[in-house]
C-alpha cells in the first residue's frame, strides 16, 4: 500500500453552536491541512497521484472556505463548524474528485487537530 500526503493553509472565522464557552464566540484561526491520498499501484511515472494534481484540487476545494465566516456558507446552516465536521466536509468534497483519498486532519492550532476517514 503506498500512501502520499500534502498540506495547504486557509484562513477563516466560525463560532460553534450548542457549545459553552469561548469557543461560542466568533473567532479565527489559520487552519492547516493535511490529506492523505492511499492505493495499492502505481502509474507508469511509478507515481500513486501527481502531487501536484492533487494540490491543486485540494486547493479549489479549500479556497472556497478562505477568508469566510463558515458559519455563513451554505453547507454549514445551523451546524457547528467543528474541526471535526470541518474535516468531514472537506473528505467528502476531495473524495468527489480523488476517490481514494484516505484521510483528511485539520489542525485549528499547531498542536490541535481532528481527522476523517472512512
Amino acid at each position: 500500500m503506498f500512501e502520499v500526503r500534502i498540506e495547504t493553509h486557509f484562513s477563516s472565522a466560525h463560532h460553534l453552536l450548542n457549545y459553552k464557552g469561548e469557543c461560542e464566540n466568533q473567532h479565527g484561526h489559520n487552519w492547516k491541512v493535511e490529506v492523505y491520498v492511499r492505493g495499492i499501484e502505481l502509474d507508469k511515472s511509478n507515481i500513486l497521484i501527481d502531487f501536484k494534481v492533487l494540490k491543486k484540487i485540494v486547493n479549489e476545494i479549500v479556497d472556497y472556505l478562505d477568508h469566510t465566516d463558515i458559519n455563513t456558507l451554505p453547507e454549514f446552516e445551523n451546524v457547528s463548524p467543528s474541526s471535526e465536521f470541518i474535516s468531514k466536509f472537506l473528505y467528502g468534497k476531495i473524495k468527489e474528485r480523488i476517490p481514494n483519498v484516505s484521510k483528511v486532519s485539520v489542525f485549528e492550532t499547531p498542536t490541535s487537530c481532528a481527522s476523517y476517514f472512512e
